[in-house]
């Protein structure tokens, strides 16, 4: 559905470092970079969509944004690399069952206080 998708943060350098350190049990690397104002695209290995963050002085409004994981053990370690890239606890890995039986996600806050969530669909066999 996206080709990509572009968003502000306040501080450029700490919200690049804790993407790239969170989403990368997820497979997710460094793109494309220019200034801060242009920003940095991140992607999955190979693939086409990005995730784009640029700085901007507005004060951006809350997102959520949820990342694709293949596996319960990928979403464990983006929410440990998450947590240990600043990011803060907003529900450890486990199911979701008001969801649906097989929704296992966790959910942090990013340095600008966006809720970044990892969710794998599979259910366990």
């Amino acid at each position: 559905m996206f080709d990509h998708v572009k968003f502000g943060v306040r501080d450029y350098e700490a919200s690049k470092a804790f993407y790239l350190k969170a989403l990368a049990p997820l497979g997710v690397v460094a793109g494309a970079e220019g200034a801060p104002s242009y920003g940095i695209e991140l992607h999955a290995q190979g693939g086409e969509v990005s995730l784009c963050l640029f700085h901007t002085h507005e004060k951006p409004a809350h997102l959520h944004l949820a990342f694709v994981a293949s596996t319960r053990a990928q979403v464990e370690a983006f929410y440990r690399a998450a947590l240990q890239a600043g990011g803060k606890d907003n529900g450890p890995p486990g199911l979701r069952p008001q969801y649906h039986a097989g929704y296992f996600a966790a959910f942090v806050i990013d340095p600008d206080g966006h809720n970044i969530e990892a969710v794998c669909h599979e259910r366990e066999a």
